[in-house]
């Protein structure tokens, strides 16, 4: 049977250059009639209590925007994996997930319905809000369902969890009631950074989020606090809205302060920070010092406050505190501290007893407390208070100070500090064990494990849960409504809410589930309620529950996810370190004690083509559609599976890089396949599987995809898929530029081992890179061997081909020598088909070759091959040092370096490093150049490993026969023109001048069995003729026809 054996509804031929993005449709299609996804889920049986599972967590993203290329990317390696361990034999579930809560959908609902306050929406509804949310986002689902299946990634759809979903929620609801019950849940009275404009406080986790922090100009201030001992504690910082709720100043116990006497007023600062103000207190201040403190030395010094709003309130506010975080590295040494609006702040004054003061509202807008700003915003208000404390003769300094600032990931406004009341897991009681768990955890990069992940873990701190909104699960906790009785219930279940409450909620989103009131049992007047708290969780909670609250555990399935947790494998951009990977950590510690997943890749970033964040408005990248119309999906997988991107670093996006892997990968997959159908077709002949071949080329190219198939299967089971795709790269090199390249004359003589052994590598590759590949491969494989989808088949075991490391070693050395040696004729521009006279190898190893000495000469194109073991004899290595580079680094040691190097007191170690005169060598700094002896040139082998010397002399002899191997090839290129099939005979005219008629006479034997003439002639050819060119720019003509 011909191949294609098998097609997708196109034409039953293999196309030489086939459009891919049509070929691609043509799978997809096949694959959506056929229901191979399905077909290849359940050819693996899940084995008994799922013992021949293998789990794999899909990170939910958030539904109410359209996928771009982070999505992409990641859901790449999404594919790949699963894939691969499907055709192991696992069974592998791939449920897609939607993260449908919080504040990215509540913003959108807002902007859709015009709202800018928390009031609109209370004004608006409740209940309609949360319906305008939940319709938010269901809306791209569609969208995204196209995406993911043009993309070739296989998913279930059909079955996929949402983060709405009310099993979902009573879940992530169970495990708060977990967490309430181990204590590591609890309210507390925190500053938090706070969204204004969201009015809900922010978790330390989202405010680490990339691009959260953003460069920002503010106003800096210099405020003098007048103590009551006459001196003026000068005080620094960049949000003058907080000094109307100064209620105290730190210096540090260890550090020098200074009262510097200036124009009748004695300024107190940190001795280290004088000449910083110098441009105030005079160059010559350090000269008019009049007092120096320990900062010990100041506290309990009372002060004037810089507004009256809160004087003579608490006996023990406006005085000097210790605080050890204080610096002088800016700044005066002396900080202003406003306990409501700074984290480290409220610790210095909880422990002096002061209670926090706020006066500012949900909205950053000043209340009544400070009456002349009440109704501005904070940020508004900065020019106004700067004006009032010059006003006043307190600002000793105004500045811009431009600085990095957190801003809102959910609204992109700046951020406040704010003392709030919010709910906390107790993520420092966990940390010990959260740094232990990881330990178990495999992370793809390795350093993740101890650098980016294990330096957060340690530094970690309780996590704010609770946000102050209305679209997420609830917070399951009721309080009475009267102090008088308290009483607390928290809840895990729907059945305990039934038994309470006498109701099962059909809907646990607000309003409804605030409905559910109830008498305060223990209230004996009967008065009090049960009223549920009004904050949602956290949608980060609600992702880090993903493991169980997707099979609804513990309500159903439990036995399966007791047997199946940790799972096996997870996959999102490594800022998830700080996100998703980080709370499934934290929860999987407090409520399992184990890791939540046992591998784990964290990728780089994907950057636009200017190496900058992709933008619209900058039109820095490709669009994905275009790209999968014009390359194909299996392009732009291979170009970012095979990148650094999948092993930390970031990677830029280009159409070049996308092209590149049509060349790198899909085309040389493509046209081994082509070659094999084009001349086994030719001959009538079907490919089978056989490695018992005695040739050579055959024996080394087996040996070669058996070591391909060891080093993909080792590369995709410890998730290093862009080493997989570097073997699968660098073997098709080898495939079609060694094997097919050197068998051609064996093909085209119809012999059936080198088909049979070409149809059998490609049955394997098909296989092998049919994670990477799925559509081409599926094309080739199904091609090959009519079978159902190559994504139904096992994955190839190494031990169906025959190992040959020596065959391997030899091979491959002999290719390292002709690629030095063509080198040296492409430099030395000496065409390939102009044969020479001799190679000369010189290596240690020379005894590799000695089988192969006439493959290296017809490969090289030389009439001798010369071995040698003798390296000094035909070549050394001279160091020539760049002084330019060298000098700036290097200073007056650049002269005692090249001294050193004329007196040839220089080493180079096997990894390259150049050492001279004790100084090692950068890059650039100088230069090896290869000398040699010998009548030629040379070139070295890799590693300086060896050389080979090349005689680049041209005798009239070898001239002749130079312009006869042109000749054949433009008289290939006139059989190809004239649709010629391979085994076709022709007659051929040739039209050339003298010189070429008397080397093509003197070779017509040759050129007659190269291009299958039965008869050659000397003559004019018709206009059709072909043209090319021989030798050194002779122009030839040549006619053939089919006899």
């Amino acid at each position: 049977m011909p191949y294609p054996k098998a097609t997708h509804g196109g034409e039953a031929t293999v196309p030489a250059q086939p459009s891919f993005p049509k070929l691609e449709a043509e799978v997809l299609q096949y694959w959506e009639i056929d229901q191979t996804f399905q077909a290849s889920v359940e050819a693996r049986p899940a084995g008994e209590n799922g013992s021949n599972e293998f789990v794999f967590y899909d990170g939910p993203p958030f539904a109410n925007g359209l996928p771009h290329y982070g999505h992409l990317l990641t859901g790449y390696v999404k594919d790949v994996v699963p894939r691969f361990q499907t055709m192991k034999g696992k069974h592998v579930e791939r449920r897609f997930g939607w993260d449908t809560h919080g504040m990215p959908a509540e913003v959108t609902a807002e902007k859709e319905l015009g709202f800018k306050t928390k009031a609109d929406i209370e004004e608006y509804g409740v209940a309609a809000f949360n319906d305008a949310c939940r319709k938010s986002v269901l809306r791209f689902t569609s969208e995204w369902r196209d995406y993911v299946t043009r993309q070739a990634r296989w998913v279930d759809f059909d079955n996929d969890y949402k983060t709405l979903d009310r099993d979902y929620m009573e879940s992530v609801m169970w495990a708060f009631k977990s967490l309430w019950d181990k204590g590591l849940v609890y309210e507390g009275f925190k500053v938090m950074w706070y969204c204004w404009r969201c009015e809900t406080p922010l978790s330390n986790t989202e405010t680490k989020m990339d691009e959260v922090y953003k460069d920002r100009q503010d106003p800096a201030v210099t405020v003098s606090l007048r103590l009551e001992t006459g001196e003026e504690a000068l005080v620094w910082t960049t949000t003058p809205w907080t000094l109307p709720s100064n209620l105290a100043a730190a210096v540090h116990p260890d550090v020098d302060y200074v009262t510097v006497e200036h124009e009748g007023r004695r300024f107190l600062l940190a001795e280290a920070r004088v000449a910083a103000y110098s441009r105030e207190l005079g160059e010559d201040a350090a000269e008019r010092i009049v007092a120096r403190y320990k900062g010990s030395e100041l506290l309990g010094r009372r002060y004037k406050p810089p507004f009256p709003f809160f004087e003579g309130q608490q006996p023990n506010a406006h005085q000097i505190l210790s605080a050890s975080y204080v610096t002088t590295e800016d700044g005066t040494g002396i900080v202003h501290i406003a306990p409501a609006y700074g984290e480290e702040d409220k610790l210095v004054t909880d422990a002096a007893g002061i209670t926090v003061v706020g006066p500012v509202n949900p909205h950053g807008e000043f209340t009544e407390e400070v009456a002349p700003y009440v109704g501005m915003h904070i940020f508004d208000a900065n020019k106004v208070i700067v004006r009032d404390l010059k006003e006043a003769g307190l600002l000793l300094r105004h500045e811009t100070y431009d600085h990095p600032y957190p801003h809102c990931w959910r609204c992109d406004n700046p951020l406040m500090q704010r003392a709030v009341s919010s709910w906390f897991v107790a993520v420092t009681q966990l940390r010990d064990r959260m740094v232990e768990l990881n330990q178990q955890i495999e992370w793809v990069p390795g350093h993740i494990k101890d650098g980016q992940f294990g330096k957060w873990l340690a530094n970690a701190i309780d996590w704010g849960i609770s946000r102050n909104r209305y679209w997420g699960s609830p917070i399951p906790v009721w309080r009475s409504d009267n102090p008088e009785y308290p009483r607390t219930d928290v809840y895990g279940s729907l059945d305990e809410l039934e038994r309470d409450f006498g109701v099962r909620p059909a809907d646990l989103h607000r309003p409804a589930i605030d409905d559910l009131v109830r008498p305060n049992p223990d209230d004996p007047t009967g008065k009090s309620m049960m009223r549920r708290v009004p904050e949602v969780l956290d949608c980060w909670f609600e992702s880090g529950s993903m493991s169980f609250a997707q099979v609804h555990y513990p309500f159903e399935n439990r036995d399966w996810f007791e047997n199946h947790y940790p799972g096996d494998f997870i996959v999102e951009y490594n800022g998830q370190t700080r996100g998703w990977f980080y709370t499934m950590h934290v929860l999987a510690t407090a409520l399992f004690d184990r890791p939540a997943f046992r591998n784990c890749m964290a990728h780089g970033i994907v950057l636009g083509d200017d190496g900058q964040k992709m933008s619209k408005s900058l039109n820095n990248y490709p669009d994905v559609n275009e790209v999968f119309e014009r390359d194909g999906s299996d392009a732009m997988r291979w170009f970012l599976m095979a990148s650094p991107i999948l092993r930390g670093g970031n990677l830029i996006v280009t159409e070049r890089g996308i092209r590149d892997a049509v060349r790198q990968a899909v085309l040389p997959l493509w046209n081994s396949y082509y070659f094999l159908a084009l001349y086994a077709n030719a001959e009538g002949v079907e490919g089978a599987w056989r490695t018992d071949s005695t040739h050579v080329l055959d024996r080394y190219i087996l040996a070669k995809t058996h070591d391909l198939a060891a080093s993909v299967r080792t590369g995709l089971e410890t998730y290093d898929i862009s080493g997989a795709c570097a073997s699968v790269r660098e073997y098709l090199e080898v495939l079609t530029n060694w094997y097919v390249r050197r068998s051609r004359d064996r093909f085209w003589a119809g012999d059936k081992d080198a088909i049979d052994t070409l149809h059998t590598v490609l049955e394997v590759v098909s296989r092998l890179a049919a994670p990477l590949l799925p559509l081409t491969a599926e094309t080739v494989w199904r091609g090959l061997t009519g079978e159902r989808s190559v994504h139904m088949a096992d994955w190839p075991s190494e031990d169906l081909l025959p190992a040959d490391d020596a065959l391997v070693v030899g091979m491959d050395r002999v290719r390292q020598v002709a690629s030095a040696a063509l080198s040296l004729r492409k430099a030395n521009k000496l065409r390939v088909r102009l044969p020479l006279a001799r190679l000369v190898v010189a290596a240690e190893d020379v005894a590799v070759l000695e089988p192969f000495t006439e493959l290296l000469q017809d490969e090289v194109n030389v009439k001798q091959v010369e071995l040698t073991t003798d390296v000094a004899a035909h070549g050394h290595f001279e160091l020539v040092v760049n002084a330019r580079a060298a000098g700036p680094r290097l200073g007056k040691d650049v002269q005692t370096v090249i001294k050193a190097v004329k007196a040839g007191e220089w080493s180079a170690s096997e990894s390259g490093v150049v050492v001279a005169a004790g100084i090692e060598l950068r890059e650039g700094e100088y230069e090896r150049r290869l000398v040699t002896g010998d009548h030629g040139v040379a070139a070295p082998l890799p590693g300086g490993s060896g050389l080979v010397v090349l005689d680049t002399d041209v005798t009239p002899e070898l001239s002749d026969e130079g312009v006869v191997r042109d000749l054949i090839r433009v008289v290939q290129q006139a059989r190809r023109s004239a649709g010629l099939d391979v085994a076709d005979r022709i007659a051929l005219v040739l039209e050339v001048p003298g010189e070429v008629e008397r080397a093509a006479r003197h070779h017509e034997a040759f050129v007659a069995s190269e291009t299958l003439a039965e008869s050659v002639s000397f003559g004019p050819v018709g206009p059709d003729a072909e043209e090319g060119v021989v030798g050194d720019g002779v122009t030839v003509r040549v006619g053939v026809s089919r006899k």
